[in-house]
């Protein structure tokens, strides 16, 4: 019998890890069973004892990885604070409101984070300390940690604005809570 490379264990995890990501945020954890995921990931239920121990395992893993692409998300962006004024704008913006799925998983997953074991909360913690920092740096290049809080309180915002829209079934409501929500976080910023 062939082993796999690895190489090949490497990608393939990585395609259980996307295919977690999206259906979590969309879905839920606990709406979100192993079979549903790895066949997602168009795997058998099998392969994922291959990769992770656990379902909450698999949930800090997906959680850590969703946020280390949130950060290279933001790394592409504009320097300084117009970089950050344009992170606002995305973060804020109808179509990712409109894409749960392919967002912030704090946004569409934090209260469920809450909830969660210490690993889960842990992996978030983590990785959401280095957001917040990789942000707080754009802001204050020469002391991030003098703007680390406001950075904090910026994104907690804007997580509740995208929270409150998506949960609105008038549409103009939503888009209005958008819009405030962008001018609140940037005059957060500029305080």
């Amino acid at each position: 019998m062939a082993r796999y490379s690895e190489q090949h264990k490497q990608e393939t995890r990585q395609r259980i890890l996307d295919a977690a990501g999206r259906r979590l945020k969309r879905d839920g954890i606990d709406g979100s069973g192993i079979a549903t995921l790895m066949s997602d990931a168009n795997l058998t239920n099998g392969a994922f004892y291959a990769h992770f121990a656990s379902k909450e395992d698999l949930v800090a893993a997906t959680v850590a990885e969703q946020i280390r692409g949130q950060r290279a998300v933001m790394a592409e962006l504009g320097p300084g604070r117009a970089g950050l004024e344009q992170a606002v704008r995305s973060y804020l913006s109808k179509e990712h409101r409109d894409d749960p799925g392919g967002g912030c998983p704090s946004a569409a997953l934090l209260d469920e984070i809450g909830r969660c074991p210490d690993a889960v909360r842990l992996a978030y913690t983590e990785g959401m300390v280095g957001l917040i920092d990789d942000l707080a740096a754009r802001l204050a290049p020469k002391d991030p940690a003098s703007a680390r809080v406001r950075v904090l309180g910026v994104f907690a915002s804007m997580g509740g604005a995208l929270q409150l829209a998506r949960a609105l079934a008038d549409p103009e409501l939503s888009d209005a809570v958008l819009d405030r929500g962008i001018e609140q976080a940037l005059r957060l910023l500029r305080s």
